[in-house]
């Protein structure tokens, strides 16, 4: 009986979970719409209460134009931008701080109602604090990023834009894992024979953080070419300022970013080949499918949003193929290491 109520409560979280999750994924393609039009640097101001009412009248809008003014972006290149257009650019950055809002509420409302009514089991509890701590640390992060682009230089920083990025997709994955336990409640085994799979999921990850250094340089512009980039493969001026080119120049950053994601698609693709063929587990097997479809679908977004010069449908599509890469990885490397402590 005990059991079958804690399922029970189990099930209810996994839900609740769940639709944080879909939020989340939400939030990460508005994140990525809000760079791609050039919308977050708009609200200058960080009120994280007072700061979900919007303008409502003219005179508030002239406010927050005339304060949009006095920074960076606005004197070096948006000049010429009248108050019409810096509504549109702040609706975006607007509705991307308002969900985020709504996701710390969807997720710490619930949390407090299933801890006080004993639904959350002590296996469980440090897990959800802990997302819990890392979605203030991503608010704050956020601000952090923004500030950058208030200074001097009219653009926020390429490394606070990747650790917003990257603090994101770690709580998705975070919970995206959670999820997969409470919904398939198998026994690990902490043993480096089954935890390999889980080294794809960072090998994603970290992929996913070169392209956040792309966002962040705007360096997808840079060659509007493939497999070529400009008038061959390995372009002229790789690394011609050292290590820090990595992070820094904007042709070695696509170059990497492409040469990252080549890697993925062949070292995915091998894998799941091989596990599909030697795993007799459903799961195993539908976990390989969905990881080649998700990686072969976000190289097919990465070349269309090359060729396309970053238009903004085609971009924000291959960051959400992003996560859905991610969340395949996720699902298959669950999957892997569940079958393997069965044996």
């Amino acid at each position: 009986m005990y059991g079958h109520v804690a399922d029970s409560y189990d099930r209810w979280i996994a839900r609740w979970l769940t639709l944080c999750a879909a939020v989340i994924f939400g939030m990460i393609l508005l994140g990525g719409v809000t760079r791609l039009t050039d919308s977050g640097l708009s609200m200058v101001e960080w009120k994280p209460i007072m700061g979900v009412i919007p303008p409502l009248s003219e005179a508030d809008w002239q406010v927050a134009f005339d304060k949009y003014k006095q920074y960076p972006e606005y004197q070096k290149i948006n000049f010429d931008m009248d108050l019409s257009g810096f509504k549109v650019i702040f609706l975006y950055e607007y509705l991307h701080r308002v969900l985020g809002r709504l996701i710390g509420l969807l997720y710490f409302v619930p949390l407090m109602l299933f801890w006080m009514r004993g639904m959350v089991k002590h296996s469980l509890r440090g897990h959800l604090l802990t997302l819990l701590v890392l979605g203030g640390c991503q608010g704050l992060m956020g601000w952090y990023m923004v500030k950058s682009g208030l200074v001097d230089r009219p653009d926020v920083s390429q490394y606070r834009l990747t650790a917003h990025l990257g603090l994101a997709l770690l709580v998705y994955a975070y919970m995206f894992w959670l999820i997969l336990s409470l919904v398939n409640p198998r026994r690990m085994i902490p043993s480096m024979a089954s935890w390999w799979p889980v080294g794809l999921v960072v090998l994603v990850y970290l992929m996913a953080l070169s392209g956040g250094f792309v966002a962040g340089t705007d360096a997808g512009y840079a060659y509007p070419t493939w497999p070529l980039m400009g008038s061959s493969f390995f372009p002229p001026t790789l690394y011609e300022q050292g290590w820090v080119s990595a992070f820094e120049q904007v042709t070695t950053i696509h170059f990497n970013h492409r040469m990252f994601a080549y890697l993925v698609v062949v070292t995915l693709t091998i894998v799941a080949l091989m596990q599909y063929r030697k795993s007799s587990d459903s799961r195993v097997r539908a976990g390989a499918v969905l990881m080649v479809l998700a990686v072969l679908l976000q190289a097919s977004l990465g070349v269309a949003t090359v060729l396309s010069q970053v238009v903004t449908p085609v971009a924000a599509a291959h960051q959400s193929g992003a996560v859905l890469l991610l969340s395949a990885t996720l699902f298959f490397a669950h999957a892997r290491i569940t079958e393997r402590s069965r044996i």
